[in-house]
C-alpha cells in the first residue's frame, strides 16, 4: 500500500501543480489580451455550459460526490500506507523507542529457527499479533511447545511495551531425517 501512495501522491500533485499552471496562463493571456481567444483551455465554451446548471442539479450533484469518493479513497490509501512501527518501553519518559514489524520477525525468526529440530520457519509480526509457521521433520506436537518457549523467551528479551498475541503452527515436512 506505501507502493501505491508512492506513486500516487507525486502524479496528484504535479495533476495539481499543472492545472494551477495553466490556469495562471489563461488568467494572464486574459488580463493582457481580453479580446483573444483563449490559449489552451476553451474556458468561454465551459463558462456557458456550466452557467446553465445550479447547484440542485444532477450533473453537480455527481460530480460533487464523485470528487468526495476520490477524496476518500485518497484519504484511506494514505491512512492504510502509514508505518506500522512496534513500540517499545521507554528509557527515560522523555524518549519514545519504536523498531519496525520486521525487525521483531527477524529476532523471533532466528530464535525459532536455532531450534535443532525445526528445519523451516516463517515469522509475520505486526504490533498485536506474531504468526509462526515452522516446519520439522519430528512429530510436530513435539516441536510445537518447544517452538512456543523460544519465541516466548524472544518476547520476554525484547523490550516490548506490549506483548503481542502469538500463534505457532508447527507441520511436518517431507525429508530423510
Amino acid at each position: 500500500m506505501r507502493f501505491l501512495l508512492r506513486l500516487v501522491s507525486p502524479l496528484l500533485g504535479l495533476l495539481i501543480a499543472a492545472v494551477g499552471a495553466v490556469t495562471a496562463v489563461e488568467v494572464v493571456t486574459a488580463w493582457l489580451v481580453p479580446t483573444s481567444s483563449p490559449l489552451l483551455v476553451p474556458w468561454p465554451t465551459w463558462q456557458a455550459a456550466v452557467a446553465g446548471l445550479a447547484w440542485s442539479s444532477g450533473v453537480t450533484r455527481g460530480v460533487a460526490i464523485g470528487i468526495a469518493v476520490v477524496g476518500l479513497l485518497v484519504m484511506l490509501v494514505g491512512l492504510v500506507a502509514r508505518r506500522h512501527d512496534v513500540v517499545l518501553t521507554e528509557p527515560v519518559p522523555e524518549v519514545t523507542v519504536t523498531t519496525s514489524p520486521r525487525s521483531v520477525a527477524r529476532a523471533v525468526g532466528h530464535e525459532v529457527r536455532s531450534h535443532a529440530d525445526v528445519v523451516s520457519a516463517s515469522v509475520v509480526a505486526s504490533q498485536k499479533k506474531i504468526v509462526v509457521k515452522a516446519g520439522t521433520l519430528d512429530p510436530p506436537d513435539e516441536v510445537r511447545t518447544a517452538v512456543r518457549e523460544r519465541v516466548d523467551a524472544a518476547l520476554t528479551r525484547l523490550p516490548l511495551a506490549r506483548r503481542p498475541r502469538v500463534s505457532v503452527s508447527v507441520a511436518a515436512t517431507k525429508g530423510v531425517k
